[in-house]
């Protein structure tokens, strides 16, 4: 027969068990709403605004470079940061695996690009195309040579717009992984289903 002590300590273990998954996503730090409307991971990259220079160091830590582009009031921004980033698989690979640099769609801070132009982040973001919010842009493992080549062939992989969790972790898999030398991401998507 159990008696009271040992059906407490049951009880306790079970209730330990239950709560480990939320105990997990309480070691993820919120993120912080910034004085220009932004959400921010404590985690992401404090840089000096220069791309090649980002990028190189990232390298030597033995990641990748991302840079997320965002707007305050975009919902969608929003939900990536509290919504994917909040996943505890996604916050610890990206963490784990990139340098995200976070720009603003129509921010005026001074960025050098690759090529060693100064522009501001808007006018950045229209060199390169960017339309939309969140949008992550992901380039090679050095920033030897892209300098030479033309914006939009500089990346290697591009997310416009918002991704489901799923999604969003497989795009950052798909850059770690190179996966981009065989084929596109959604081929890579069908792959992985198959």
């Amino acid at each position: 027969m159990i008696d009271r002590r040992q059906f407490t300590i049951g009880a306790g273990s079970l209730g330990l068990a239950a709560l480990a998954p939320a105990i997990a996503r309480a070691e993820i730090e919120p993120p912080i709403l910034t004085e220009d409307g932004l959400y921010r991971q404590s985690w992401f990259l404090d840089s000096f605004l220069e791309l090649a220079d980002d990028l190189d160091t990232a390298a030597d830590g033995g990641k990748r470079f991302a840079v997320m582009w965002e707007l305050k009031g975009c919902p969608y921004c929003e939900e990536t940061h509290l919504v994917n980033f909040a996943d505890p698989e996604i916050h610890d690979f990206v963490r784990d695996n990139f340098d995200v640099l976070q720009l603003n769609l129509i921010g005026s801070r001074r960025v050098t690009d690759f090529d060693g132009e100064e522009l501001s982040e808007k006018a950045l973001a229209k060199k390169y195309g960017i339309r939309f919010t969140p949008t992550f842009q992901f380039f090679p493992e050095r920033s030897d040579g892209l300098g030479e080549m033309p914006a939009p062939d500089r990346e290697v992989a591009r997310a416009p717009g918002y991704l489901k969790p799923p999604h969003f972790l497989a795009m950052f898999r798909y850059v770690r992984e190179r996966a981009y030398e065989n084929g596109s991401f959604r081929r890579y998507l069908r792959a992985a289903k198959g």
